[in-house]
Protein backbone atom coordinates (compact mmCIF):
# COMPACT_ATOMS: atom_id res chain seq x y z
CA UNK A 1 0.00 0.00 0.00
CA UNK A 2 1.28 3.46 -0.94
CA UNK A 3 0.30 6.78 0.60
CA UNK A 4 0.72 10.38 -0.55
CA UNK A 5 -0.48 13.84 0.43
CA UNK A 6 -1.49 16.48 -2.11
CA UNK A 7 -4.08 19.04 -3.10
CA UNK A 8 -6.76 17.17 -5.03
CA UNK A 9 -8.13 18.94 -8.11
CA UNK A 10 -11.68 17.58 -8.03
CA UNK A 11 -13.28 18.50 -11.35
CA UNK A 12 -16.49 16.67 -10.45
CA UNK A 13 -17.16 18.84 -7.39
CA UNK A 14 -15.19 21.81 -8.77
CA UNK A 15 -13.12 22.05 -5.62
CA UNK A 16 -9.45 21.90 -4.67
CA UNK A 17 -8.57 20.62 -1.19
CA UNK A 18 -5.85 18.62 0.58
CA UNK A 19 -6.20 14.84 0.73
CA UNK A 20 -4.34 11.73 1.72
CA UNK A 21 -4.73 8.89 -0.75
CA UNK A 22 -3.90 5.22 -0.32
CA UNK A 23 -3.32 3.09 -3.40
CA UNK A 24 -1.77 0.02 -4.88
CA UNK A 25 -2.97 -0.89 -8.39
CA UNK A 26 -6.24 0.84 -7.54
CA UNK A 27 -7.25 3.79 -5.42
CA UNK A 28 -8.11 2.35 -2.01
CA UNK A 29 -8.91 5.49 -0.06
CA UNK A 30 -9.24 9.25 -0.63
CA UNK A 31 -9.34 11.09 2.71
CA UNK A 32 -10.05 14.81 2.76
CA UNK A 33 -7.78 16.51 5.33
CA UNK A 34 -8.93 20.12 5.09
CA UNK A 35 -11.01 22.68 3.25
CA UNK A 36 -8.24 24.99 2.05
CA UNK A 37 -5.38 24.20 -0.32
CA UNK A 38 -2.39 22.95 1.60
CA UNK A 39 0.58 25.31 1.16
CA UNK A 40 3.60 23.66 -0.41
CA UNK A 41 1.68 20.56 -1.47
CA UNK A 42 1.71 19.40 -5.11
CA UNK A 43 -1.55 19.16 -7.02
CA UNK A 44 -3.12 15.76 -7.61
CA UNK A 45 -5.00 15.21 -10.89
CA UNK A 46 -6.14 12.37 -13.13
CA UNK A 47 -3.57 11.63 -15.84
CA UNK A 48 -3.80 13.32 -19.22
CA UNK A 49 -5.42 11.53 -22.17
CA UNK A 50 -4.65 12.37 -25.81
CA UNK A 51 -8.10 11.90 -27.32
CA UNK A 52 -6.87 11.35 -30.87
CA UNK A 53 -3.34 10.59 -32.01
CA UNK A 54 -1.55 8.62 -34.68
CA UNK A 55 1.37 7.15 -32.75
CA UNK A 56 3.15 6.56 -36.06
CA UNK A 57 3.55 10.30 -36.62
CA UNK A 58 5.88 10.46 -33.65
CA UNK A 59 8.20 8.22 -35.70
CA UNK A 60 8.33 6.06 -32.58
CA UNK A 61 6.90 2.61 -31.96
CA UNK A 62 4.25 2.66 -29.20
CA UNK A 63 6.60 1.48 -26.44
CA UNK A 64 8.98 4.37 -27.15
CA UNK A 65 6.13 6.88 -27.48
CA UNK A 66 4.98 5.85 -24.00
CA UNK A 67 8.44 6.38 -22.50
CA UNK A 68 8.31 10.06 -23.50
CA UNK A 69 4.58 10.75 -23.04
CA UNK A 70 4.54 9.75 -19.37
CA UNK A 71 7.13 12.42 -18.54
CA UNK A 72 4.44 14.96 -19.50
CA UNK A 73 1.73 13.29 -17.43
CA UNK A 74 0.02 11.41 -20.26
CA UNK A 75 -1.31 8.06 -19.07
CA UNK A 76 -3.42 7.04 -22.06
CA UNK A 77 -4.08 7.70 -25.72
CA UNK A 78 -6.94 7.10 -28.11
CA UNK A 79 -4.81 5.91 -31.00
CA UNK A 80 -5.75 5.39 -34.63
CA UNK A 81 -3.27 2.95 -36.28
CA UNK A 82 -4.46 4.16 -39.66
CA UNK A 83 -0.95 4.96 -40.90
CA UNK A 84 0.62 1.54 -40.42
CA UNK A 85 -2.62 -0.11 -41.59
CA UNK A 86 -2.27 1.66 -44.94
CA UNK A 87 1.18 0.13 -45.29
CA UNK A 88 0.89 -3.30 -43.64
CA UNK A 89 -2.85 -3.91 -43.21
CA UNK A 90 -4.25 -5.82 -40.23
CA UNK A 91 -0.77 -7.14 -39.44
CA UNK A 92 0.30 -3.55 -38.81
CA UNK A 93 -2.61 -2.93 -36.42
CA UNK A 94 -1.67 -6.00 -34.39
CA UNK A 95 1.97 -4.92 -34.39
CA UNK A 96 0.99 -1.67 -32.67
CA UNK A 97 -1.28 -3.41 -30.15
CA UNK A 98 1.28 -6.07 -29.28
CA UNK A 99 4.13 -3.62 -28.86
CA UNK A 100 1.99 -1.28 -26.77
CA UNK A 101 1.17 -4.09 -24.34
CA UNK A 102 4.86 -4.47 -23.48
CA UNK A 103 4.95 -1.25 -21.46
CA UNK A 104 2.88 0.18 -18.57
CA UNK A 105 0.82 2.63 -20.59
CA UNK A 106 -2.82 2.66 -21.68
CA UNK A 107 -2.99 2.64 -25.47
CA UNK A 108 -6.54 2.42 -26.81
CA UNK A 109 -6.43 1.50 -30.48
CA UNK A 110 -9.23 1.85 -33.00
CA UNK A 111 -10.14 -0.01 -36.18
CA UNK A 112 -8.95 2.16 -39.09
CA UNK A 113 -12.09 2.93 -41.08
CA UNK A 114 -10.53 4.21 -44.32
CA UNK A 115 -7.77 1.96 -45.66
CA UNK A 116 -7.11 3.10 -48.27
CA UNK A 117 -8.41 6.60 -47.61
CA UNK A 118 -9.46 6.99 -51.26
CA UNK A 119 -9.37 5.07 -54.52
CA UNK A 120 -7.23 7.81 -56.07
CA UNK A 121 -3.93 6.62 -54.60
CA UNK A 122 -1.98 3.39 -54.16
CA UNK A 123 -1.88 2.01 -50.63
CA UNK A 124 -0.24 -1.11 -49.28
CA UNK A 125 -3.44 -2.70 -48.00
CA UNK A 126 -7.23 -2.65 -47.98
CA UNK A 127 -9.42 -3.11 -44.90
CA UNK A 128 -12.95 -3.89 -46.05
CA UNK A 129 -16.01 -4.04 -43.83
CA UNK A 130 -15.41 -7.70 -42.96
CA UNK A 131 -11.87 -6.93 -41.78
CA UNK A 132 -13.25 -4.03 -39.73
CA UNK A 133 -15.87 -6.30 -38.19
CA UNK A 134 -13.22 -8.79 -37.13
CA UNK A 135 -11.15 -6.03 -35.57
CA UNK A 136 -14.13 -4.53 -33.74
CA UNK A 137 -14.92 -7.93 -32.23
CA UNK A 138 -11.64 -7.75 -30.30
CA UNK A 139 -11.45 -6.21 -26.82
CA UNK A 140 -8.17 -4.64 -27.96
CA UNK A 141 -10.09 -2.38 -30.37
CA UNK A 142 -12.01 0.34 -28.56
CA UNK A 143 -13.69 2.29 -31.36
CA UNK A 144 -14.08 2.79 -35.12
CA UNK A 145 -11.37 5.27 -36.04
CA UNK A 146 -11.89 8.49 -37.95
CA UNK A 147 -14.37 8.17 -40.79
CA UNK A 148 -12.52 10.32 -43.31
CA UNK A 149 -14.72 9.25 -46.17
CA UNK A 150 -17.43 11.75 -45.31
CA UNK A 151 -18.72 11.78 -48.91
CA UNK A 152 -19.22 8.03 -48.51
CA UNK A 153 -21.21 8.65 -45.35
CA UNK A 154 -23.35 11.32 -46.98
CA UNK A 155 -23.99 9.19 -50.07
CA UNK A 156 -24.51 6.00 -48.02
CA UNK A 157 -21.71 3.99 -49.62
CA UNK A 158 -22.56 0.36 -48.70
CA UNK A 159 -19.09 -0.47 -47.32
CA UNK A 160 -19.02 2.71 -45.24
CA UNK A 161 -22.51 2.02 -43.89
CA UNK A 162 -21.51 -1.54 -42.91
CA UNK A 163 -18.45 -0.35 -41.00
CA UNK A 164 -20.52 2.11 -38.98
CA UNK A 165 -23.21 -0.51 -38.38
CA UNK A 166 -20.62 -2.95 -37.03
CA UNK A 167 -19.33 -0.33 -34.61
CA UNK A 168 -22.88 0.27 -33.42
CA UNK A 169 -23.44 -3.48 -33.11
CA UNK A 170 -20.41 -3.83 -30.83
CA UNK A 171 -21.31 -0.66 -28.90
CA UNK A 172 -18.14 1.15 -29.86
CA UNK A 173 -18.04 4.86 -30.73
CA UNK A 174 -17.28 6.17 -34.23
CA UNK A 175 -14.77 8.97 -34.70
CA UNK A 176 -15.29 11.60 -37.36
CA UNK A 177 -13.15 13.54 -39.80
CA UNK A 178 -15.02 16.09 -41.88
CA UNK A 179 -13.03 19.31 -42.33
CA UNK A 180 -15.18 22.27 -43.30
CA UNK A 181 -18.48 20.34 -43.28
CA UNK A 182 -21.28 22.67 -42.17
CA UNK A 183 -25.06 22.98 -41.96
CA UNK A 184 -27.34 20.21 -43.11
CA UNK A 185 -24.49 18.10 -44.48
CA UNK A 186 -22.81 18.17 -41.07
CA UNK A 187 -26.07 17.10 -39.44
CA UNK A 188 -26.47 14.23 -41.90
CA UNK A 189 -22.91 13.12 -41.20
CA UNK A 190 -23.52 13.20 -37.43
CA UNK A 191 -26.86 11.41 -37.71
CA UNK A 192 -25.11 8.45 -39.37
CA UNK A 193 -23.56 7.73 -35.98
CA UNK A 194 -20.42 9.85 -36.01
CA UNK A 195 -19.63 11.10 -32.51
CA UNK A 196 -16.51 13.30 -32.71
CA UNK A 197 -14.51 15.55 -34.99
CA UNK A 198 -10.93 16.77 -34.60
CA UNK A 199 -10.80 18.62 -37.94
CA UNK A 200 -12.66 21.85 -37.13
CA UNK A 201 -10.55 24.84 -38.08
CA UNK A 202 -13.06 27.61 -37.31
CA UNK A 203 -15.25 28.37 -34.31
CA UNK A 204 -18.32 28.51 -36.57
CA UNK A 205 -17.72 25.02 -37.92
CA UNK A 206 -17.27 23.64 -34.41
CA UNK A 207 -20.48 25.35 -33.26
CA UNK A 208 -22.40 23.73 -36.11
CA UNK A 209 -21.16 20.30 -35.07
CA UNK A 210 -21.69 20.88 -31.36
CA UNK A 211 -25.29 21.87 -32.13
CA UNK A 212 -25.72 18.51 -33.85
CA UNK A 213 -24.59 16.63 -30.74
CA UNK A 214 -20.99 15.97 -31.75
CA UNK A 215 -18.00 16.09 -29.39
CA UNK A 216 -15.26 18.45 -30.59
CA UNK A 217 -11.58 17.67 -30.13
CA UNK A 218 -9.29 20.70 -29.87
CA UNK A 219 -6.25 19.70 -31.89
CA UNK A 220 -2.76 21.07 -31.52
CA UNK A 221 -0.11 18.95 -33.19
CA UNK A 222 3.14 19.52 -35.02
CA UNK A 223 1.39 20.58 -38.24
CA UNK A 224 -2.32 21.25 -37.62
CA UNK A 225 -2.89 23.85 -34.93
CA UNK A 226 -6.49 24.73 -34.08
CA UNK A 227 -6.16 25.53 -30.38
CA UNK A 228 -6.44 29.31 -30.69
CA UNK A 229 -9.48 29.09 -32.98
CA UNK A 230 -11.42 26.74 -30.70
CA UNK A 231 -10.29 27.05 -27.07
CA UNK A 232 -12.88 29.67 -26.08
CA UNK A 233 -15.61 27.10 -26.78
CA UNK A 234 -14.46 25.15 -23.72
CA UNK A 235 -15.98 27.77 -21.42
CA UNK A 236 -19.52 26.99 -22.59
CA UNK A 237 -19.12 23.35 -23.67
CA UNK A 238 -17.03 21.72 -20.96
CA UNK A 239 -18.68 18.30 -21.36
CA UNK A 240 -18.32 18.16 -25.16
CA UNK A 241 -14.65 19.10 -25.60
CA UNK A 242 -11.40 17.13 -25.48
CA UNK A 243 -7.74 17.82 -26.22
CA UNK A 244 -5.72 15.94 -28.83
CA UNK A 245 -2.48 16.19 -30.78
CA UNK A 246 -3.45 14.08 -33.84
CA UNK A 247 0.12 14.12 -35.20
CA UNK A 248 3.12 14.84 -33.00
CA UNK A 249 6.69 14.64 -34.27
CA UNK A 250 9.32 13.23 -31.87
CA UNK A 251 11.05 16.49 -31.01
CA UNK A 252 7.69 18.11 -30.25
CA UNK A 253 6.72 15.17 -28.03
CA UNK A 254 9.92 15.53 -26.03
CA UNK A 255 9.04 19.20 -25.44
CA UNK A 256 5.48 18.58 -24.29
CA UNK A 257 2.09 16.99 -24.83
CA UNK A 258 -1.37 17.60 -23.37
CA UNK A 259 0.27 19.40 -20.43
CA UNK A 260 1.14 22.26 -22.78
CA UNK A 261 -2.49 22.67 -23.84
CA UNK A 262 -3.60 22.84 -20.22
CA UNK A 263 -1.10 25.60 -19.50
CA UNK A 264 -2.17 27.58 -22.55
CA UNK A 265 -5.86 27.18 -21.72
CA UNK A 266 -5.42 28.43 -18.14
CA UNK A 267 -3.39 31.41 -19.37
CA UNK A 268 -6.32 32.28 -21.62
CA UNK A 269 -8.57 32.43 -18.57
CA UNK A 270 -10.34 29.08 -18.98
CA UNK A 271 -11.60 27.66 -15.68
CA UNK A 272 -9.20 25.02 -14.31
CA UNK A 273 -11.96 22.46 -13.76
CA UNK A 274 -13.11 22.76 -17.36
CA UNK A 275 -9.53 22.30 -18.51
CA UNK A 276 -9.21 19.13 -16.43
CA UNK A 277 -12.43 17.81 -17.92
CA UNK A 278 -11.15 18.24 -21.47
CA UNK A 279 -7.66 16.94 -20.74
CA UNK A 280 -8.40 14.05 -18.40
CA UNK A 281 -12.05 13.15 -17.89
CA UNK A 282 -14.15 13.54 -21.06
CA UNK A 283 -12.10 11.06 -23.17
CA UNK A 284 -12.43 8.42 -20.45
CA UNK A 285 -16.21 8.71 -20.41
CA UNK A 286 -16.68 9.02 -24.17
CA UNK A 287 -14.52 6.04 -25.11
CA UNK A 288 -15.24 4.04 -21.91
CA UNK A 289 -11.54 3.75 -21.18
CA UNK A 290 -10.10 1.66 -18.39
CA UNK A 291 -8.42 4.74 -16.95
CA UNK A 292 -8.86 5.84 -13.36
CA UNK A 293 -10.17 9.27 -12.35
CA UNK A 294 -9.02 9.30 -8.73
CA UNK A 295 -12.10 7.57 -7.39
CA UNK A 296 -12.05 4.64 -4.97
CA UNK A 297 -11.71 1.19 -6.63
CA UNK A 298 -10.62 2.71 -9.93
CA UNK A 299 -7.14 2.17 -11.43
CA UNK A 300 -4.47 4.31 -9.79
CA UNK A 301 -3.75 6.45 -12.84
CA UNK A 302 -2.83 9.97 -11.77
CA UNK A 303 -0.25 12.73 -11.80
CA UNK A 304 1.28 15.20 -9.39
CA UNK A 305 1.94 18.66 -10.84
CA UNK A 306 3.89 21.55 -9.35
CA UNK A 307 1.18 24.13 -9.96
CA UNK A 308 -1.99 24.79 -11.97
CA UNK A 309 -0.36 27.37 -14.22
CA UNK A 310 2.49 25.60 -16.01
CA UNK A 311 1.43 22.02 -15.11
CA UNK A 312 5.01 20.88 -14.65
CA UNK A 313 4.66 17.17 -13.94
CA UNK A 314 6.45 15.89 -10.83
CA UNK A 315 5.29 12.27 -10.94
CA UNK A 316 3.14 10.07 -13.17
CA UNK A 317 1.49 6.87 -11.95
CA UNK A 318 -0.22 4.21 -14.07
CA UNK A 319 -1.96 1.32 -12.28
CA UNK A 320 -0.13 2.44 -9.16
CA UNK A 321 3.31 2.19 -10.77
CA UNK A 322 5.58 5.23 -10.83
CA UNK A 323 6.34 5.58 -14.55
CA UNK A 324 7.94 9.04 -14.62
CA UNK A 325 9.49 11.43 -12.12
CA UNK A 326 10.81 14.96 -12.59
CA UNK A 327 10.98 14.68 -16.36
CA UNK A 328 12.70 11.30 -16.37
CA UNK A 329 10.98 8.20 -17.69
CA UNK A 330 10.90 5.04 -15.59
CA UNK A 331 9.74 2.86 -18.48
CA UNK A 332 12.43 0.59 -19.91
CA UNK A 333 12.92 0.33 -23.66
CA UNK A 334 11.65 -2.71 -25.57
CA UNK A 335 13.55 -4.51 -28.33
CA UNK A 336 11.24 -4.81 -31.34
CA UNK A 337 11.86 -6.08 -34.86
CA UNK A 338 10.54 -3.97 -37.77
CA UNK A 339 7.87 -4.89 -40.30
CA UNK A 340 7.58 -3.20 -43.68
CA UNK A 341 6.03 -3.20 -47.15
CA UNK A 342 8.34 -1.60 -49.71
CA UNK A 343 8.93 -2.55 -53.36
CA UNK A 344 9.99 0.69 -55.08
CA UNK A 345 13.12 0.70 -57.23
CA UNK A 346 15.52 3.60 -57.68
CA UNK A 347 14.38 6.19 -60.22
CA UNK A 348 16.41 8.04 -62.85
CA UNK A 349 16.83 11.74 -63.56
CA UNK A 350 14.68 11.55 -66.69
CA UNK A 351 11.79 10.29 -64.55
CA UNK A 352 11.61 13.71 -62.86
CA UNK A 353 11.22 15.78 -66.03
CA UNK A 354 7.82 17.44 -66.25
CA UNK A 355 7.24 17.75 -69.97
CA UNK A 356 5.02 20.56 -71.18
CA UNK A 357 1.53 19.16 -71.84
CA UNK A 358 -1.61 21.11 -72.63
CA UNK A 359 -3.79 18.64 -70.71
CA UNK A 360 -2.37 19.88 -67.42
CA UNK A 361 -3.25 23.53 -68.07
CA UNK A 362 -6.55 25.03 -66.99
CA UNK A 363 -8.90 27.10 -69.13
CA UNK A 364 -6.72 30.17 -68.52
CA UNK A 365 -3.69 28.37 -69.91
CA UNK A 366 -2.12 28.21 -66.46
CA UNK A 367 -0.87 25.36 -64.33
CA UNK A 368 -2.62 24.58 -61.02
CA UNK A 369 -0.15 24.80 -58.13
CA UNK A 370 -0.54 23.54 -54.55
CA UNK A 371 -0.16 26.23 -51.89
CA UNK A 372 0.97 24.90 -48.52
CA UNK A 373 0.10 26.80 -45.33
CA UNK A 374 2.10 26.69 -42.13
CA UNK A 375 0.23 24.95 -39.31
CA UNK A 376 -2.62 23.72 -41.52
CA UNK A 377 -3.48 20.51 -43.34
CA UNK A 378 -5.67 22.34 -45.83
CA UNK A 379 -3.94 23.73 -48.91
CA UNK A 380 -4.73 26.43 -51.43
CA UNK A 381 -4.90 26.30 -55.21
CA UNK A 382 -2.93 28.77 -57.35
CA UNK A 383 -2.86 29.45 -61.08
CA UNK A 384 0.71 29.81 -62.33
CA UNK A 385 2.18 30.68 -65.70
CA UNK A 386 4.74 27.87 -65.83
CA UNK A 387 8.39 28.47 -66.57
CA UNK A 388 9.86 26.23 -69.22
CA UNK A 389 13.19 25.29 -70.74
CA UNK A 390 13.49 23.05 -73.81
CA UNK A 391 9.87 21.92 -73.48
CA UNK A 392 10.26 21.06 -69.78
CA UNK A 393 8.40 22.88 -67.00
CA UNK A 394 10.88 23.98 -64.34
CA UNK A 395 10.83 25.44 -60.84
CA UNK A 396 10.94 29.14 -59.98
CA UNK A 397 12.54 29.32 -56.51
CA UNK A 398 12.54 33.13 -56.57
CA UNK A 399 8.73 32.98 -56.58
CA UNK A 400 8.76 29.98 -54.22
CA UNK A 401 7.41 27.63 -56.91
CA UNK A 402 9.11 24.28 -56.30
CA UNK A 403 8.63 20.79 -57.68
CA UNK A 404 6.70 18.17 -55.71
CA UNK A 405 7.03 14.48 -56.53
CA UNK A 406 5.19 11.39 -55.28
CA UNK A 407 6.66 7.95 -56.00
CA UNK A 408 4.68 4.72 -55.52
CA UNK A 409 6.49 2.69 -52.87
CA UNK A 410 4.45 -0.49 -53.33
CA UNK A 411 5.17 -1.17 -57.00
CA UNK A 412 7.38 0.20 -59.74
CA UNK A 413 5.62 3.12 -61.46
CA UNK A 414 6.41 6.49 -63.01
CA UNK A 415 6.52 9.32 -60.45
CA UNK A 416 3.67 11.84 -60.24
CA UNK A 417 4.92 15.41 -60.57
CA UNK A 418 3.48 18.82 -59.74
CA UNK A 419 4.44 22.23 -58.39
CA UNK A 420 4.02 23.70 -54.93
CA UNK A 421 4.33 27.04 -53.15
CA UNK A 422 4.92 27.62 -49.46
CA UNK A 423 8.09 25.69 -48.63
CA UNK A 424 10.41 28.59 -49.43
CA UNK A 425 13.49 26.52 -50.26
CA UNK A 426 16.17 28.33 -52.25
CA UNK A 427 18.21 25.16 -52.70
CA UNK A 428 18.09 21.44 -51.96
CA UNK A 429 15.28 18.93 -51.53
CA UNK A 430 13.60 16.93 -48.77
CA UNK A 431 11.73 13.64 -49.02
CA UNK A 432 9.75 11.33 -46.76
CA UNK A 433 7.94 8.00 -46.67
CA UNK A 434 5.68 9.48 -44.01
CA UNK A 435 3.11 10.68 -46.53
CA UNK A 436 -0.49 10.51 -45.39
CA UNK A 437 -2.46 8.50 -46.02
CA UNK A 438 -0.93 5.84 -48.25
CA UNK A 439 2.67 6.64 -47.30
CA UNK A 440 4.22 6.63 -50.71
CA UNK A 441 7.41 8.68 -51.14
CA UNK A 442 6.79 12.44 -51.23
CA UNK A 443 9.49 15.00 -52.02
CA UNK A 444 9.76 18.75 -52.54
CA UNK A 445 12.81 20.43 -53.99
CA UNK A 446 14.44 23.08 -56.13
CA UNK A 447 16.45 20.94 -58.57
CA UNK A 448 15.88 17.54 -60.11
CA UNK A 449 19.37 16.42 -59.07
CA UNK A 450 18.64 17.02 -55.40
CA UNK A 451 15.16 15.53 -55.68
CA UNK A 452 16.60 12.40 -57.28
CA UNK A 453 19.15 11.92 -54.52
CA UNK A 454 16.66 12.58 -51.70
CA UNK A 455 14.21 10.06 -53.17
CA UNK A 456 16.71 7.35 -54.02
CA UNK A 457 18.37 7.31 -50.62
CA UNK A 458 14.93 6.61 -49.11
CA UNK A 459 14.43 3.77 -51.56
CA UNK A 460 17.81 2.33 -50.57
CA UNK A 461 16.84 2.43 -46.88
CA UNK A 462 13.23 1.32 -47.54
CA UNK A 463 11.85 4.28 -45.64
CA UNK A 464 12.70 7.38 -43.66
CA UNK A 465 13.09 11.12 -44.08
CA UNK A 466 15.91 12.60 -46.10
CA UNK A 467 17.55 15.82 -47.24
CA UNK A 468 19.78 16.37 -50.24
CA UNK A 469 21.92 19.39 -51.06
CA UNK A 470 24.66 19.72 -53.67
CA UNK A 471 25.39 16.03 -53.93
CA UNK A 472 25.26 15.27 -50.21
CA UNK A 473 22.41 13.53 -48.42
CA UNK A 474 21.27 13.04 -44.84
CA UNK A 475 18.70 10.46 -43.77
CA UNK A 476 16.82 9.35 -40.68
CA UNK A 477 15.91 5.71 -41.39
CA UNK A 478 12.41 4.57 -40.38
CA UNK A 479 12.54 0.78 -40.80
CA UNK A 480 9.14 0.06 -39.21
CA UNK A 481 6.76 0.42 -42.17
CA UNK A 482 8.77 3.41 -43.39
CA UNK A 483 7.00 5.32 -40.61
CA UNK A 484 8.75 4.61 -37.32
CA UNK A 485 12.12 3.88 -35.82
CA UNK A 486 12.59 1.05 -33.33
CA UNK A 487 15.45 2.93 -31.64
CA UNK A 488 15.51 4.96 -28.42
CA UNK A 489 12.93 7.76 -28.47
CA UNK A 490 15.30 10.49 -27.37
CA UNK A 491 17.88 9.51 -29.97
CA UNK A 492 15.21 9.60 -32.68
CA UNK A 493 13.97 12.97 -31.43
CA UNK A 494 17.47 14.44 -31.60
CA UNK A 495 18.09 13.04 -35.07
CA UNK A 496 14.75 14.35 -36.27
CA UNK A 497 15.43 17.79 -34.79
CA UNK A 498 18.74 17.85 -36.64
CA UNK A 499 16.99 16.97 -39.91
CA UNK A 500 14.31 19.59 -39.25
CA UNK A 501 16.94 22.28 -38.61
CA UNK A 502 18.78 21.37 -41.82
CA UNK A 503 15.51 21.68 -43.77
CA UNK A 504 14.88 25.11 -42.29
CA UNK A 505 18.40 26.18 -43.32
CA UNK A 506 17.27 25.66 -46.92
CA UNK A 507 15.39 28.91 -46.10
CA UNK A 508 12.03 27.35 -45.39
CA UNK A 509 9.71 29.53 -43.32
CA UNK A 510 7.62 26.53 -42.26
CA UNK A 511 7.66 25.70 -38.55
CA UNK A 512 7.75 21.94 -39.33
CA UNK A 513 8.81 21.30 -42.98
CA UNK A 514 8.72 17.51 -42.75
CA UNK A 515 5.35 17.46 -41.04
CA UNK A 516 3.89 19.78 -43.66
CA UNK A 517 5.45 17.66 -46.40
CA UNK A 518 3.80 14.55 -44.99
CA UNK A 519 0.33 16.01 -45.63
CA UNK A 520 0.84 17.13 -49.22
CA UNK A 521 -0.45 13.77 -50.50
CA UNK A 522 -3.46 13.71 -48.13
CA UNK A 523 -6.29 13.75 -50.65
CA UNK A 524 -9.17 13.90 -48.17
CA UNK A 525 -8.12 17.40 -47.04
CA UNK A 526 -8.88 20.12 -49.66
CA UNK A 527 -8.03 21.84 -51.82
CA UNK A 528 -5.16 20.55 -53.96
CA UNK A 529 -2.86 17.58 -53.25
CA UNK A 530 -0.64 15.17 -55.19
CA UNK A 531 -1.03 11.39 -55.07
CA UNK A 532 1.12 8.80 -56.80
CA UNK A 533 -1.52 8.87 -59.56
CA UNK A 534 -1.59 12.62 -60.16
CA UNK A 535 -2.70 16.07 -59.05
CA UNK A 536 -5.97 15.83 -57.12
CA UNK A 537 -8.69 18.41 -56.49
CA UNK A 538 -10.08 17.66 -53.02
CA UNK A 539 -13.08 19.94 -53.54
CA UNK A 540 -14.27 18.20 -56.72
CA UNK A 541 -12.85 14.87 -55.49
CA UNK A 542 -11.33 14.21 -58.90
CA UNK A 543 -7.99 14.48 -60.64
CA UNK A 544 -7.21 17.94 -61.98
CA UNK A 545 -6.65 16.79 -65.57
CA UNK A 546 -9.94 14.88 -65.76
Amino acid sequence: MNTLHANLVNAFKKEIYPVTIEFDKKIMKVQKTGDLEGPGLPYLMPGFVDAHVHIESSMLIPSEFARVAVTHGTVATVSDPHEIANVCGVEGVHYMIDNGKKVPFKFNFGAPSCVPATGFETAGATLDSQAIKELLMSDDIRYLAEMMNFPGVLHKDPEVVKKIEYATQFKKPVDGHAPGLRGQEALRYISAGISTDHECFTREEAMDKLAGGMKILIREGSAAKNFDALIDLLSDHEDEMMFCSDDKHPDSLVEGHIDQLCARAVKKGIDIFKVVKAACINPVFHYKLDVGLLRVNEPADFILVEDLVNFKVIKTFIDGNLVAENGQTKIAGVSEKPINNFSAKEIKLKDLRFEKRAGFLNEKGRLPVIEAYDGQLITGKLDWQPHEADGIWITDPEQDILKIVVVNRYQVAAPAIGFIKGFGFKQGAIASTVAHDSHNIVAVGVTDDDLLQAINCLIQEKGGISLSLKGKSEILPLPVAGLMSNKDAYEVAKNYADMDNMAKKLQSSLSAPYMTLSFMALLVIPALKLSDKGLFDGERFAFVNQ
